[in-house]
């Protein structure tokens, strides 16, 4: 269940709001409350960077440098999308996502996410709130599609849930990621159509 604190309509499905004012509220009951989610602040990537820290050493699922440093992290997560935001669990960090354009120019009307959640808040349904949160958010700062551009193809569960949640693949990019153990493995491009 989701509730919009600030709602205005409701457009295919989704509720508009004002983006500036967001507080979102989403009652997930695995963890018996509710969580929200707000803005990523720098405290707020402070305290998500362990979990940051370990889903980039792991190299299972992101293509970032295994060694890079906490401003630099910040600047890749929170500065240069266009938002970032992170879903909370009475102030604990449970995981965050970014916002951008796929592309600029022509392309900019195509938006791209990247989403993290801690280890011990997997299985939970957190990555699947987060994703619906960003595809509201990118309707409502007007762009029409999402696509991922290299959905590791060994990370199954992630493959599956976008999949449930209408994305498409609609490319393959052979050996396109060096997994820490299974070596070489492709890559998936997935899309979906938001408007």
């Amino acid at each position: 269940m989701i509730q919009v604190q600030r709602s205005v309509i409701s457009h295919r499905g989704f509720t508009a709001f004002d983006i500036q004012a967001i507080e979102i509220k989403i009652k997930i009951k695995t963890f018996g409350g509710f969580v929200q989610i707000n803005e990523t602040t720098r405290s707020d990537f402070e305290a998500f960077w362990p979990v940051f820290k370990e889903v980039v050493q792991a190299q299972e699922t992101y293509a970032f440098d295994p060694d890079i440093e906490f401003e630099s992290a910040y600047n890749l997560w929170c500065l240069s999308p266009e938002k970032s935001y992170v879903i909370k669990e009475k102030g604990l960090i449970l995981g965050s996502y970014y916002i951008k354009p796929n592309a600029s120019g022509p392309g900019k009307h195509i938006s791209n996410c990247g989403y993290m959640v801690a280890a011990k808040s997997r299985g939970k349904g957190v990555a699947r709130k987060l994703c619906l949160h960003s595809q509201q958010v990118a309707i409502e700062l007007g762009y029409t599609a999402m696509q991922f551009n290299s959905v590791v193809s060994s990370n199954e569960v992630a493959v599956q849930l976008w999949k449930k949640l209408g994305y498409k693949i609609i490319g393959t990019i052979p050996n396109a990621y060096k997994h820490r153990r299974l070596g070489f493995v492709d890559s998936f491009i997935m899309h979906k159509q938001l408007t």
